[in-house]
């Protein structure tokens, strides 16, 4: 059986990034803890570290081992703030795995209406990539994920994908390019700076298409898995951005840019998916009916 106190000592070390200051922070010496490591890949048949000049590097198994621990750990801080808190056994927990691609802000909105039931939730959200949430979501360690794609049939996860809504995109852009590229939009964007989601966002495929459609060559500057940091470097001037439609007010007014313009043919769309073909968890239901009565409601193609 692991010994998760050698396991805790090693995620020490790899958080801290020597055995020196894991031992300063655990109040032990470093033999002790070197001592430990060693007989932790022993026990294991792989080691953990290599050493690279006077620093400790992750070999590709200890990397796993880390990011493993992290939730083991995790979960016991989870368990031993519950039991302190004497939590009710009322509480509804709601576990929500949200992909990285999605937007910080509409994954926010999705959410918000299942804090409002009037049975007490207790809402655990985490952020990852879609097949690790997937992955998740297969061992029941999730009762939702919010995503920009259904569930791929080729994982083999027993999972329904249910559509929470889909808008339109808008370009935006500091006054500036805003201003100088909005006039003959969208071929205006040809030879424009911009700014596009990674390749592992679901609208990627649908916004290249459609400039080939277009015949519309941006000048593509930074591609981003991260949204917020595409909006930040937008912010600053580098380029012009997509963002969905339904948050283009929000956008403009957080980041101090103007619509540049925008098209109905890109459409991002958001995914509910669960364990359930039938919804009946009360948070999942509550965030299903709100994105469809009123957050996705109204969309804006308009140029």
């Amino acid at each position: 059986m692991l010994n998760y106190k050698q396991l805790y000592y090693f995620w020490n070390v790899a958080k801290a990034g020597s055995i020196t200051r894991a031992a300063e922070r655990l109040h032990l010496t470093p033999q002790t803890i070197s001592g430990q490591i060693s007989e932790l890949e022993r026990a294991l048949g792989s080691d953990l570290f290599r050493r690279v000049g006077r620093r400790l590097e992750l070999t590709a198994a200890g990397k796993l081992a880390v990011s493993h621990a992290d939730e083991i750990f995790q979960i016991g801080n989870e368990l031993e703030q519950s039991l302190r808190s004497g939590a009710s056994s009322a509480e509804l927990l709601f576990r929500v795995g949200v992909a990285d691609v999605v937007p910080k802000s509409i994954a926010y909105r999705l959410l918000a209406p299942a804090m409002t039931l009037a049975e007490p939730v207790r809402l655990i959200c985490h952020e990852d990539k879609l097949e690790r949430l997937f992955a998740e979501l297969a061992i029941h360690q999730l009762d939702l994920v919010i995503a920009d794609r259904p569930l791929p049939s080729e994982l083999g996860v027993k999972g329904y994908s249910h559509a929470l809504g889909s808008c339109a995109v808008v370009f935006h852009a500091v006054p500036e390019l805003a201003t100088r590229y909005r006039a003959d939009f969208p071929h205006s964007l040809t030879g424009a700076p911009l700014l596009i989601p990674g390749t592992s966002a679901a609208v990627r495929g649908p916004l290249e298409r459609w400039f080939n459609e277009h015949r519309i060559q941006p000048r593509i500057v930074g591609e981003f898995d991260d949204t917020a940091l595409m909006k930040a470097f937008g912010q600053a001037g580098v380029g012009i951005f997509p963002a969905p439609a339904v948050m283009a007010g929000e956008t403009q007014h957080q980041y101090g840019v103007q619509r540049v313009g925008g098209t109905g043919e890109v459409v991002v769309k958001y995914y509910a998916i669960s364990v359930e073909r039938r919804l009946t968890h009360p948070a999942v239901v509550a965030v299903s009916q709100a994105a469809k009565q009123a957050l996705f409601l109204v969309s804006d193609p308009a140029p």
